[in-house]
């Protein structure tokens, strides 16, 4: 008999309720603990000598290398800081192929040839180490016997003291040379973006000598009590609920979003804040999301580097304080059926080494002429790569939430708002070749000059659009909450930084060939552009039916799952892009398909596994254990009232077959499944198994939630052996 006092479920759910929030002691000022834990400027100032810190500074700024010398003084500088913080140990912090971050520590302890011991950490062991390469996904990059792989320091992200290990952030590259990991593209691009923007923006403003690439992500997740979490063998090994009936209340009544954070969250996030603060992760927003045990944390917009280093980090930071307060933190993209997933807005723009945001409209004509500039060419670059930015997101988790519950569609498309897109209609009138001085002038007062007084509603919000300019960036919503930001962002980068240089070739030639004045070559060439990347501006519902047909008439790509979305990334076109921004080679981008093919057959795989777990070790037993108790109830009354009982007991007899029903037909799925991953195993090439596991075996996960889910309501509460989504959701 299933006791319902040794119930995991229902153990879960009591020791969940004795919870109390954890008190967190707050002093002083936010910022006086920022970055107390980073090797920051004013650490520099007070650590390095004057040559070390002009050399450390160069290399942070435009990528010089630093002398082993100078090497060998700011390894002994951080070495001093780091011991004098508690620190033991340090490690090379890097991001393999897997999606998250790796490191190995090494204690600050040598012994001299006569036994005596010492604290040691020289240039050597802060520019370079070498790390065993082969149990990383390199997508045929390197063979499993062939072990070497090198971690190089990255300087212009501060190394950061956690615990007690100093951590110094850098790229994971093979003996030979290709990048192993997700940073090295990325910095690539960064600098290709870097070039490519400078001398753009020198058109309007000489003394710009750099330009950055700026983030401000939003990191959404889910909180469920850690007894709760353990009691689901899915959510434990699969980030996500495999099964699960939609509860009587979810989000319907928007009552979640923006209320009152329950006291053990709240409790969570000052914790949080207070860890982030110390390590120089500038956290500023926090709230409830739309669905219920759903948050939001943002933090002050950083260099697109250094804002992903602190997303990874801060995402394990989340996880390590989620557990003091016994909590268990889910980034999965779809953990929930029937409420909104969680994304991770990448809000992109661009800024120069004068302060001036690239994407920010100014007071005067010239500067909205900037603007304009890099709008305009952004939407370019947009519409030239749609399938390739929709590449950047892919994932089996992702494949859940997009075009579901508010989250973008797989249609890759740009929201500008009704004011831009008429000043963007204007500027496509304008003349081509020479202006005389009334059409410069009505175009400078007219459309240029007006900018600035169209802002304010311009950046109205459309929550299904994937790519959308909100006043003085572009926000990319299509990006998953668990998401590494680096595979977007080195392909945002990069096709921008492609889209600027090929813009200034176009205006140079139009200067120097046709003589044409600045101004004039600029709004003759943003005015072509206007009108050949028109097809990715859409302002609509991205749900509609609709939209899918008019998008399939504008030839925008609409690759609803991850094989198809990666398929793109090995074109000619794809290869070309990257070789020519020197971001990455063809072998390079070809092992990144295979990585990701992988980790999507293995996410499925996974998922595969675990249902067959949960049906022959769970639910049936459960549904089973239900019948017998139906069927001794009809046996009771048919003794008692013989060929009478029928009429008292229909109701049984009713279930007792419905259960059958749902109980043969989980069987024949999950048995059925089986054989498709046994079919989809055998198969040698990486995207055929992939294709295998998305048409052949996935499909089965939704009939056998089906007949789990209409279990789940037939049956007894005591008897169901799964935590249900409304202990999930809503216990506090």
């Amino acid at each position: 008999m299933y006791s319902y006092m040794k119930s995991p479920r229902f153990n879960a759910i009591a020791e969940s309720q004795k919870r109390k929030s954890i008190a967190i002691e707050e002093k002083g000022r936010r910022s006086e603990l920022f970055g107390i834990n980073v090797f920051n400027g004013k650490k520099m100032l007070q650590y390095l000598t004057k040559d070390a810190l002009e050399s450390l500074k160069g290399a942070m700024v435009s990528g010089s290398k630093i002398d082993r010398k100078i090497a060998d003084q700011v390894a002994e500088a951080i070495k001093g800081w780091a011991i004098t913080m508690g620190a033991t140990h340090y490690t090379h912090w890097f991001q393999p192929l897997t999606g998250s971050t790796a490191e190995k520590h090494d204690a600050f302890f040598d012994l001299l040839p006569d036994g005596t011991a010492l604290e040691k950490f020289g240039g050597g062991q802060l520019v370079q180490q070498e790390p065993d390469a082969s149990s990383f996904p390199s997508g045929g990059i390197r063979n499993t016997f062939e072990a070497r792989g090198y971690t190089a320091w990255d300087p212009s992200s501060p190394a950061f003291i956690y615990g007690t290990t100093l951590c110094i952030p850098t790229i994971f590259v093979s003996y030979t040379g290709e990048a192993l990991d997700n940073k090295a593209p990325l910095l690539r691009a960064l600098g290709a973006v870097d070039d490519a923007a400078t001398a753009v923006a020198k058109y309007f403003d000489k003394t710009v000598t750099k330009v950055n690439a700026t983030l401000g992500w939003e990191q959404e997740y889910f909180l469920i009590d850690k007894a709760l979490a353990h009691s689901r063998p899915d959510i434990m090994m699969t980030g996500r609920t495999l099964v699960g009936e939609t509860p009587a209340k979810g989000q319907q009544l928007d009552d979640h979003y923006f209320g009152v954070i329950p006291s053990r969250v709240l409790s969570f996030m000052s914790d949080l804040e207070k860890e982030c603060t110390k390590l120089g992760i500038p956290v500023k927003t926090r709230h409830n999301e739309v669905a219920p045990n759903q948050f939001e944390l943002a933090p002050v917009f950083e260099e697109a580097n250094l804002a992903i280093d602190h997303n990874l980090l801060l995402m394990d930071v989340m996880d390590k304080i989620a557990d003091k307060h016994q909590l268990k933190v889910l980034f999965h993209e779809k953990p929930f059926a029937g409420i909104n997933g969680s994304g991770k807005h990448n809000n992109w723009s661009l800024a120069t080494d004068t302060g001036v945001n690239l994407l920010s409209p100014g007071s005067t004509p010239m500067k909205n002429l900037q603007f304009l500039t890099f709008f305009i060419n952004t939407i370019k670059a947009v519409d030239s790569y749609e399938e390739l930015l929709r590449s950047s997101i892919a994932s089996a988790g992702n494949d859940h939430r997009l075009g579901a519950n508010e989250a973008p569609p797989a249609i890759f498309s740009i929201f500008v708002g009704s004011q831009l897109s008429n000043v963007l209609d204007e500027l496509e009138g304008v003349s081509k070749g020479k202006l005389s001085p009334e059409e410069k002038t009505e175009l400078k007062l007219n459309v240029v000059g007006k900018i600035p007084e169209i802002l304010m509603d311009n950046t109205d919000r459309n929550r299904t659009s994937p790519f959308a300019f909100t006043g003085n960036k572009f926000e990319m919503r299509g990006v998953g909450a668990k998401m590494n930001c680096s595979k977007p962002m080195t392909i945002l980068n990069t096709i921008v930084a492609k889209q600027l240089r090929d813009f200034k070739k176009e205006v140079d030639v139009l200067i120097d060939k046709k003589s044409l004045k600045k101004d004039e070559a600029v709004f003759n060439v943003l005015r072509e552009y206007i009108k050949t990347s028109k097809r990715i501006r859409f302002d609509g519902d991205g749900y509609s039916t609709d939209w899918e047909n008019e998008a399939k008439r504008r030839k925008l790509s609409n690759n609803k799952n991850t094989p198809e979305a990666l398929e793109v990334l090995t074109s000619k076109n794809s290869i070309a892009l990257f070789e020519s921004m020197n971001v990455m080679s063809e072998i390079e981008v070809s092992a990144r398909q295979e990585v990701d093919l992988e980790n999507y057959i293995m996410h499925l795989q996974i998922e595969g596994r675990v249902y067959n777990e949960l049906v022959y070790g769970y639910i049936m037993p459960a549904a089973l254990e239900y019948q017998n108790k139906l069927i001794k109830n009809v046996s009771g009354l048919k003794e008692i009232y013989g060929a009478a009982h029928k009429k008292f007991s229909e109701g049984q007899l009713t279930m007792i077959e419905e259960i059958a029903e749902h109980v043969v037909g989980i069987k024949k799925m999950v048995d059925a499944m089986a054989d498709a991953r046994k079919k989809a195993n055998s198969l040698k090439d990486t995207k055929k198994k992939a294709e295998a596991y998305c048409h052949n075996v996935k499909p089965y996960f939704v009939e056998i939630r089906m007949h789990s889910d209409k279990l789940e309501k037939l049956m007894d509460n005591n008897l169901w052996p799964l935590t249900k989504y409304r202990e999930l959701l809503f216990i506090q």
